[in-house]
């Protein structure tokens, strides 16, 4: 195997083998000081858990939302809710939430490496496939369908997934979705023959998929817990009091049924398509009414994030290139390896790297900075490629006029090599500028909030997928359009100079 392979994987063994350990978490007098519990979830993954709410998107609601704001008023002090992807959830704990409220199935794999809460909520799993669709049993998932193996979505990193993947005998090919309502979409357009998932889910999303029935009852199931790190043990038994004393008094009980959590399943599986009544969808006026601020508002996270990156990794770029070219010998090799290793890992990863290793070793960064940070390092790298070439296309005879008129060699490069070089890869510079604009969707993953999260966010809690793609795609052109008009220009100069 090449070097430049091996490095990146051997990066992300060790990556791997450090996520496995959770950085050093908040006990609950550091909680109780701060006055605020910070509780992890993905509003991605829709009701009934936690989702924006319809009648106001700025506003998060859900059985579990209420449910954080109780277990926080029990530790007297206010819940606030940090964003993340629900099957990397647990990497947050200690850095930057206390605990993960958010449908987590209580598994053996989780009481191994993290404290489990006692259980808040029973669930079931539920089988769901088109009303009249070929799949009328579970069983039926045992032998071949009419297109061989069925095909069906369930969550990743769920307890269904887990079900799926540990019954070999099944017909059944496991397709993992980042979203729950992502696989129903699929088994709506008729991409999946059916969807597993939390029996809860499917319930509070009937009435938007009519067509879809639950095949059979709900089977296997469990309990949603509380998951803390291992280091806290204080404030894991303060919540453990908590859900107890939420329990006793009947709050917990009033709380399912302000949901509709009860008996409201039984119902479903016996109604038929016509009775279950259709969601109302609002305007287009409306929707952009509702959606535009806060699409806005995140278009507003993707420039800071491209503004404050692009010119870290033009400036970083050109000093790797300069140091390549016309540093000393010993240097060059070292740029040369930087440079490789991250072009030849992923955006992700290097991501991943900051905001999570890092507090492993007592440097923990605010999300926003991580998210800039890796971006510039990445970039930076083919900055220095496209600073080289246009450094080397600068003749070498204008260099060692320079220095023969008496500048120094740092003297000659600053005023003579390096601005020559400067114009000859603004097209290209303009061009990654562009590109870096669509790649500050991968900061979703380490919590940033940008343009496409919250695109993905809101039209899965909406169910108006194409129009916010149209109304998103359109923030993101009057966003690069411009850039694309000065790199036509640049180009466009290039080609005219003598």
């Amino acid at each position: 195997m090449k070097s430049q392979h091996l490095v990146p994987l051997l990066l992300m063994s060790w990556w791997m083998a450090v996520a496995a350990t959770p950085a050093p978490a908040a006990e609950l007098a550091a909680v109780v000081a701060r006055g605020e519990l910070v509780w992890a979830a993905d509003q991605e993954g829709g009701g009934p858990h936690v989702f924006p709410d319809p009648d106001a998107p700025q506003r998060l609601t859900g059985f579990e939302v209420e449910l954080a704001k109780l277990i926080a008023a029990e530790l007297g002090v206010k819940a606030r809710f940090q964003q993340g992807q629900w099957d990397r959830l647990p990497l947050l704990l200690g850095h930057p939430a206390d605990c993960v409220i958010n449908g987590i199935e209580l598994l053996p794999e989780r009481r191994r490496d993290y404290h489990c809460s006692r259980p808040y909520f029973a669930y079931g799993l539920q089988l769901i496939a088109l009303r009249d669709g070929p799949l009328d049993t579970v069983e039926t998932l045992a032998a071949p369908g009419p297109a061989g193996r069925w095909r069906v979505g369930v969550l990743t990193g769920s307890a269904a997934e887990l079900f799926l993947r540990s019954h070999s005998e099944l017909e059944v090919d496991a397709i993992g979705y980042d979203g729950t309502i992502d696989s129903l979409e699929q088994v709506k357009s008729g991409v999946l023959d059916a969807a597993l998932m939390d029996d809860c889910i499917f319930n509070f999303y009937a009435d938007r998929f009519a067509g879809l029935r639950a095949v059979g009852r709900p089977f296997g199931g469990g309990y949603y817990t509380v998951l803390t790190a291992r280091d806290t043990p204080r404030l894991s038994t303060a919540i453990d009091e908590a859900l107890g004393r939420i329990i006793a008094d009947g709050r917990l009980k009033t709380l399912y049924d302000r949901w509709d959590l009860g008996g409201r399943q039984q119902i479903l599986a016996l109604r038929d398509a016509a009775e279950i009544p259709v969601a109302t969808r609002r305007s287009l006026r409306e929707l952009a009414i509702e959606t535009l601020p806060l699409l806005l508002s995140a278009a507003g996270m993707t420039v800071l994030l491209a503004g404050l990156s692009f010119p870290l990794a033009i400036f970083a770029g050109l000093g790797v290139a300069l140091g390549r070219l016309y540093g000393p010998a010993w240097l060059r090799p070292l740029l040369t390896t930087c440079v490789e290793v991250v072009r030849g890992t992923p955006l992700m990863l290097q991501l991943y790297a900051i905001f999570f290793l890092l507090p492993q070793v007592g440097l923990a960064l605010p999300a926003l900075v991580a998210a800039v940070l890796g971006l510039a390092l990445n970039y930076s790298a083919y900055e220095s490629e496209i600073y080289r070439a246009g450094l080397k296309a600068v003749p070498l005879g204008q260099f060692e006029a320079a220095v023969a008129l008496g500048m120094t060699k740092w003297q000659a490069l600053r005023h003579v090599v390096v601005p020559q070089a400067v114009r000859l890869v603004m097209p290209p510079v303009t061009n990654d500028f562009i590109a870096l604009f669509k790649d500050t969707s991968v900061c979703s993953v380490i919590t940033v909030i940008e343009l496409t999260k919250r695109y993905s966010v809101l039209a899965l809690s909406t169910g108006r997928i194409v129009e916010l793609a149209v109304i998103t795609a359109l923030l993101y052109l009057a966003m690069s359009w411009p850039l694309s008009l000065l790199s036509r220009r640049f180009e466009t100069g290039q080609e005219q100079r003598p």
